[in-house]
């Protein structure tokens, strides 16, 4: 199928991938636009992958302090080289997920994060919840466990769904960006003040 120039820049604005890389979506695709984005999705998750063990030692510290001045916060956004970390673009993503932060108020970068302290207190929670449900112990153990998880993705930052587009998460955000500047990119650390 041809793909048409129009086309392409269609998709480039919808995504902000590099051209060439919505021509070949387009042409896997055979011209289906939802069907593109998802491939562009999953190049990205493929390319931040191969670029996990990458070290990223450079980045920008981001400062976001809301319009009614009682919460701020400071965000380390790491990459792998200074060229990257100077980037406008690059900048910009850490000043969107410092907002983030402000507003959703996540208490970890990562599920990994989370302490097995907490976790545990969690399960407990969760174990009180349905002590009263007459369920067989097996079906118990998967609710919990699944609510286990959503737990940790709730107060994990990077598996938050975005507040400027719900659709996606920091994780993808992230992903996507990496694709396009093609570099490691990774948040360290962030501090939320509130008043």
């Amino acid at each position: 199928m041809a793909i048409s120039i129009k086309d392409i820049k269609v998709l480039r604005a919808r995504t902000k991938a590099p051209m060439m890389d919505c021509r070949k979506a387009l042409e896997e695709n055979d011209g289906d636009f939802d069907q593109a984005v998802e491939w562009l999705k999953k190049k990205g998750a493929l390319l931040a992958a191969k670029k996990a063990d990458r070290d990223a030692s450079e980045g920008v510290v981001a400062s976001y302090v809301h319009s009614n001045d009682k919460i701020g916060v400071l965000l380390e956004l790491n990459c792998e080289t200074d060229f990257v970390a100077r980037n406008k673009e690059f900048k910009e993503l850490a000043q969107e997920i410092a907002m983030q932060v402000a507003a959703s108020n996540p208490q970890y970068v990562k599920p990994e994060d989370v302490p097995e302290k907490e976790l545990a207190n969690e399960k407990e929670v969760i174990k009180e919840m349905f002590k009263k449900e007459k369920k067989p112990q097996k079906i118990l153990d998967k609710i919990a466990e699944g609510k286990l998880n959503k737990f940790k993705e709730e107060i994990s930052l990077t598996k938050q769904p975005l507040v400027k587009n719900p659709e996606m998460t920091v994780e993808e955000l992230i992903s996507e960006k990496t694709m396009k500047l093609g570099e490691k990119m990774e948040i360290k650390k962030f501090v939320r003040y509130e008043i």
